[in-house]
């Protein structure tokens, strides 16, 4: 039985909602023990007591809210924020005026702290410094606009440290995604090599000796063979360069691996942009040699599918028109801003005047599934053949005319 790869998703931030929940019920203690501490000194200490009683209700019913980033939702964190931003403005109206203005905690005391944390961890440093302004402002207003130094010290280190703590998380999440994909890449690496190694022990073996078999015994057989040596060409491709996209399957024809395409329409299908070579590697077959830049080729999706077809269309002149024993050859440059597709062949050529006739006759071919699809892209088709010395297209789209389509 074949060992498959798993790849495990690791989350960075996990121990943060951890730490978090263990920090917002270690402030509430602090909290009730700095006002059982000095509740005599309170003016009205039943406001302050009040409140504690909420806010201990509040944090323990809520822990669960904390423990990621799913449950965290915006309401919730802008409920707790609301909880934390009250206690500081009631803290006038319970304690004594002498005790906020010489600097003393206001009643959440630094569990105010975890409110903002919770924003930095949930959204990032930009979320950060929205609550930890909510906090400086409500700090501000209950001094009278005149804080201690001890109060801005102390509104400062939560705006800087809850800012930090997001700008890391984001940093983190990053890094996190990387390695994830990395992963993956990994994963799948092993999985295409297992199977390269299946497919070369068993498939391409089976082809192979087809094909030698179907050429020793003739007729039919060596058609056959043919087939087979064709198919063998187009499924090393495969293997070897795995460009080949997965809605397209390869069938036997008289250039090689020719490519039958079905695509399933999803939204956004036409959006971004497409690595042409996935688009051209299928057609590399026993007969058909392609050549491409060692780095990706990308077009917009629309441009890169009509190209691809202009090639085809190219190729199926050449199975047409050039004879059973034709080779074609497709060449693909990337000069940044423009891309180039040459397709040539070793056929007959096409005799002087014969595409005009063609065209008079209603044979569209030239004329349409290429010149015309190129020209759609802001792109040209150029035709050169030489009768008994082949037939080259060459087929240009410029980039910055594709990608304002």
């Amino acid at each position: 039985m074949a060992k498959r790869e798993r790849v495990v998703r690791m989350s960075v931030e996990q121990p943060l909602w951890r730490a978090l929940t263990g920090y917002r019920v270690l402030t509430l203690v602090y909290a009730v023990l700095l006002f059982a501490a000095a509740y005599r000194e309170f003016s009205r200490p039943w406001v302050a007591a009040g409140y504690l009683a909420v806010l201990a209700v509040w944090t323990l019913a809520t822990t669960p809210r904390v423990a990621n980033a799913a449950s965290c939702t915006k309401r919730f964190l802008g409920a707790d924020l609301t909880v934390a931003l009250a206690g500081i403005l009631l803290t006038p109206v319970a304690d004594a005026h002498d005790r906020i203005a010489g600097g003393g905690p206001t009643l959440p005391s630094i569990w105010t702290a975890g409110s903002v944390l919770a924003f930095a961890i949930k959204g990032g440093w930009r979320w950060a410094g929205f609550a930890s302004t909510f906090v400086a402002a409500a700090n501000v207003f209950i001094h009278g606009g005149d804080p201690t130094r001890d109060t801005l010290h102390n509104v400062l280190l939560v705006w800087v440290a809850s800012i930090a703590i997001g700008y890391v998380v984001e940093v983190a999440r990053a890094s996190e995604a990387t390695l994830a994909r990395a992963l993956e890449i990994e994963a799948a690496t092993r999985e295409r090599e297992r199977l390269a190694r299946d497919i070369h022990d068993g498939v391409l073996q089976v082809l192979a000796m087809v094909q030698r078999r179907g050429t020793d015994l003739g007729g039919e057989a060596a058609e056959l063979g043919r087939m087979a040596g064709e198919q063998e060409v187009a499924l090393r491709t495969l293997v070897s360069t795995g460009l080949v996209h997965p809605s397209r399957v390869s069938r036997d024809g008289a250039l090689g691996a020719l490519v039958d395409t079905y695509e399933v329409e999803e939204p956004g299908a036409d959006e971004g942009e497409l690595d042409l070579r996935t688009l051209l590697a299928p057609h590399a077959g026993s007969r058909i040699s392609f050549a491409e830049p060692g780095t990706p080729v990308p077009l917009p999706v629309p441009a890169a599918r009509e190209l691809a077809a202009a090639v085809g269309a190219a190729l199926d002149n050449v199975r047409r028109h050039a004879g059973e024993g034709a080779r074609a050859w497709i060449l693909v440059e990337d000069w940044g801003d423009e891309v180039i597709v040459t397709v040539r062949d070793d056929g007959p050529g096409i005799p002087a005047g014969r595409l005009d006739q063609a065209e008079g006759e209603g044979r569209m071919g030239v004329a349409l599934s290429i010149r015309g699809r190129l020209r759609d892209l802001g792109g040209s088709a150029e035709l050169v053949s030489v009768p008994g010395q082949g037939t080259e297209v060459e087929l240009k789209v410029p980039r910055g005319r594709t990608d304002e389509r």
